[in-house]
């Protein structure tokens, strides 16, 4: 497979992308890496490179990065590197995209390369978090900070295939994130989604469980999927993180997503990734390409908007 790898995009970039990479392609020999960037960065990386693995290396030149101070629509552009990078997987020289650049400069540039699926306005980010009962997949982490009713039953629908489809859940339980677990609890997007999601027929067998609230996120015991507007799901993430660097443990929150809701593989890396970071930004769109869940989730989305 071949996974284009934005080197501008992220706080440390190009250095810690770079390390990264070369971790990832060493690590999996199926993995053909583009590097996009400025050409003497990338092909000094490819320079640096281990001979066993150079070969697995190639160069897309591209020379303006999306400052994490930049607009969203700045990712639009076609000389910035994360546009480039969504440009070769449109175009078929790449089958997956991976950056640690500005959320929103992403979110834009795979829209516009990509194309959203039919019937979903607003893509989600899609994290992983590790708890006691198995990997909980909670959407949206940045992707859309203002989310109403319609897109929270998106964020369900695509949460519980993704969770099927990449933890291997059986029926995954989906739960909405609230300030109480008692009906009627909420801001009015979610007064509003609760009853439909409990009236959805929600793909990969997946049961509506209600709401939740943040601390039962990690545990896992009550919801596979938590759905929520980009804006809490990102403060959540990161109060995650806040609290293991509190207690002085080394942190388990991850640091990559997914991209759901658009026609094509995106990874999205935390601005702050290190080089074991973006390793695992790569394997994980490593993951979604073998296990096609781009086509899947554009299949299931087009059988719900036909229905």
């Amino acid at each position: 497979m071949r996974i284009a790898v934005d080197l501008l995009g992220g706080d440390n970039a190009p250095d810690v992308v770079v390390d990264g990479a070369l971790r990832a392609c060493a690590a999996d020999p199926a993995v053909h890496l583009l590097l996009v960037g400025p050409p003497a960065v990338a092909e000094a990386a490819v320079a640096a490179a281990p001979a066993a693995t150079r070969d697995r290396l190639s160069v897309l030149p591209a020379t303006r990065a999306v400052a994490m101070t930049d607009p969203a629509t700045r990712g639009g552009r076609p000389e910035t590197t994360v546009r480039a990078a969504v440009a070769a997987v449109a175009a078929g020289t790449a089958d997956a995209v991976v950056s640690a650049g500005a959320s929103g400069a992403i979110v834009t540039a795979a829209a516009l390369g990509f194309g959203r699926l039919p019937g979903i306005r607003r893509p989600a980010l899609a994290a992983s978090l590790p708890a006691v009962a198995g990997p909980v997949v909670l959407l949206d982490v940045g992707g859309s900070l203002d989310c109403g009713p319609a897109t929270l039953l998106w964020h369900a629908a695509l949460g519980a295939a993704y969770a099927a489809l990449v933890h291997d859940r059986d029926r995954p339980r989906v739960g909405l994130l609230s300030i109480g677990v008692e009906p009627g609890k909420g801001d009015r997007a979610r007064r509003l989604a609760d009853p439909a999601l409990a009236a959805a027929d929600l793909p990969r067998r997946a049961r509506y469980v209600g709401l939740v609230e943040g601390h039962e996120v990690c545990d896992g015991s009550r919801a596979d999927v938590v759905v929520t507007d980009g804006f809490t799901g990102n403060i959540l993430l990161k109060g995650i993180e806040g609290a293991y660097a509190m207690a002085g443990a080394a942190s388990t929150a991850p640091r990559a997503g997914a991209l759901l809701g658009v026609r094509g593989t995106a990874v999205v890396c935390h601005g702050a990734a290190g080089p074991a970071d973006v390793a695992s930004g790569i394997a994980l769109a490593a993951t979604l390409y073998r296990r096609r869940v781009a086509q899947t989730l554009a299949a299931i989305v087009a059988d719900r908007v036909e229905a």
